[in-house]
């Protein structure tokens, strides 16, 4: 390691301050900031030593998408020759998914890092890590025939819209990664929803066909998988979203380290749960009929509550707050879901309402307890007089 720590050192000398290069260093710091350790510590003001930084936040958070990323992988591959009717082993699935994946999230990076890089010089600040879970989270949540080009076009506008624009990693009022999927599916409709993008096309076969089960519902139709089916995720859906159990692993993972909140998560499964349950007992049309337990396996429901809701940049920062936060994300997904057929997944557009909410959720938490503490205040005067 010191032989490449020494290679970088020589590297970045052009680049230092006061040299030709200067302008140019935060896109070479932050190749060295992703291999190594920053070699800077503060030195005024006041601030917290702790071991966990940007970085080790950011891996904690891909370690817990790997789960889900790999199965979606597989499961992509899987859907495509159970629907051409052909043998094929765990090999053979995988290799086709990631050859339909591995260039999305390649797509993603590129996209997304040279945007973030061309900003950084420009401002003259570092490159923080926090792209690297927003590269992998866009593909994750697309469906998989989606062209590259779209998944370009989308990472750009929710790099420039919903993050640079507001200041970059930390500023954000919006999940990019959201953003990024609810851009596509309003300017690009025909490639994000439907019966034929959510598993993988054969370029010699017209005729495959993957409806979502929410989508089967919202068209009146019966739901042909089983509950095992819908936990392990062997359903179509979008690349990463389809496997509540892997999901599941993933959230172990961000709640055991901290850096998940469980909050938000268990505050979602409730509210999505107890609006679940009302729908049952009215049971007006299929969705509502479709029992509550099943609303929170299918759909990317799962994954939208662990991964997307709890961004510790647009979710609510107060420990009630996130009770509510989370409770409401999962109310209105479900409510979506069910009174507005053209958008069967409400996930996206719960956690995006949300997201403009949560500051307004924990403003109120925040004064509620300053006049609590107000009148526990005056209460002590009274007795004390």
């Amino acid at each position: 390691m010191s032989f490449l720590r020494n290679k970088i050192d020589q590297i970045k000398k052009p680049f230092a301050k006061g040299e030709k290069w200067e302008k140019f260093a935060p896109a070479v710091n932050a190749f060295d900031t992703f291999l190594f350790v920053p070699n800077h510590t503060t030195h005024k003001g006041a601030h917290i030593r702790d071991a966990v930084d940007l970085k080790r936040t950011m891996v904690t958070v891909i370690i817990a998408l790997l789960p889900a990323l790999i199965y979606g992988i597989y499961n992509t591959g899987y859907q495509y020759f159970i629907q051409i009717g052909e043998a094929f082993s765990f090999i053979d699935a995988f290799m086709h998914g990631a050859w339909k994946i591995v260039p999305m999230i390649i797509v993603s990076y590129v996209v997304g890092l040279t945007i973030e890089f061309i900003f950084a010089v420009y401002r003259g600040h570092e490159v923080n890590e926090g792209y690297l879970v927003t590269g992998l989270l866009i593909p994750m949540i697309m469906p998989v025939d989606i062209p590259l080009w779209m998944v370009g076009v989308s990472t750009a506008f929710a790099v420039l819209i919903a993050k640079e624009a507001f200041g970059g990693t930390g500023m954000n009022i919006l999940n990019p990664a959201l953003t990024a999927r609810a851009f596509a599916f309003f300017a690009y409709p025909t490639y994000m929803s439907g019966n034929k993008v959510w598993v993988s096309e054969a370029s010699n076969l017209d005729a495959i066909s993957g409806e979502t089960i929410l989508g089967s519902l919202a068209a009146g139709n019966e739901v042909t998988y089983s509950m095992l089916e819908m936990f392990n995720g062997s359903i179509p859906g979008s690349i990463a979203e389809t496997s509540a159990l892997w999901v599941g692993v993933g959230a172990l993972i961000l709640i055991i380290t901290g850096v998940g909140s469980w909050r938000i998560i268990f505050g979602g499964i409730a509210g999505a749960a107890i609006m679940g349950f009302l729908f049952n007992l009215w049971g007006a049309n299929a969705l509502m009929s479709f029992s509550w337990t099943n609303h929170l396996m299918v759909g990317g429901f799962a994954f939208g509550i662990v991964f997307m809701a709890t961004d510790p940049v647009s979710a609510a920062q107060t420990n009630k707050g996130k009770w509510i936060y989370g409770i409401l994300v999962g109310f209105f997904c479900i409510l979506i879901r069910v009174f507005n057929p053209a958008y069967p997944e409400g996930v996206m557009l719960a956690i995006l309402l949300m997201n403009v909410f949560a500051p307004t959720i924990d403003h109120y938490v925040v004064e509620a307890n300053i006049s609590k503490r107000k009148k526990r205040w005056a209460a002590a005067q009274l007795k004390t007089a």
